[in-house]
């Protein structure tokens, strides 16, 4: 078990920040990549961004890049999603996601790559 527990979320004016984090609870991860995906409502699950656990590369949906940044500290059980300039559109809620088996051929940009999920934390956006 890899429990994963997000925080962070809240309500922001659009134009604000928030930083949301993700923790691997009970043991060091020792996976291949963490991921933040969210779920606005009435629309299906998308991916937001990911960082690969052993080269730090990352990698972002398009409507995020340059506005959202991942990152992981020196720990190896904590991801954090910085977000910028916040958008109406950024509504949701979201979801930390971690890969700790092979990715069974998937995309680390595609939820079935990933088998721990956190509950979801909500990121609201007022305009």
């Amino acid at each position: 078990q890899v429990p994963l527990v997000e925080s962070g979320g809240g309500l922001v004016q659009a134009g604000g920040s928030l930083r949301l984090s993700c923790a691997a609870s009970g043991r060091t991860f020792s996976g291949n990549a963490m991921g933040w995906f969210r779920q606005a409502p009435g629309k299906e699950r998308e991916f937001v961004a990911c960082i690969l656990w052993r080269s730090d590369s990352t990698y972002y949906t398009d409507s995020v890049k340059g506005r959202f940044a991942i990152s992981r500290p020196n720990a190896k059980n904590m991801v954090f999603l910085q977000m910028n300039s916040l958008k109406p559109e950024d509504t949701g809620v979201y979801y930390c996601a971690a890969n700790t088996a092979g990715s069974g051929g998937y995309s680390f940009t595609n939820a079935r790559a990933y088998d721990y999920w956190g509950q979801g934390t909500q990121v609201t956006v007022s305009s």
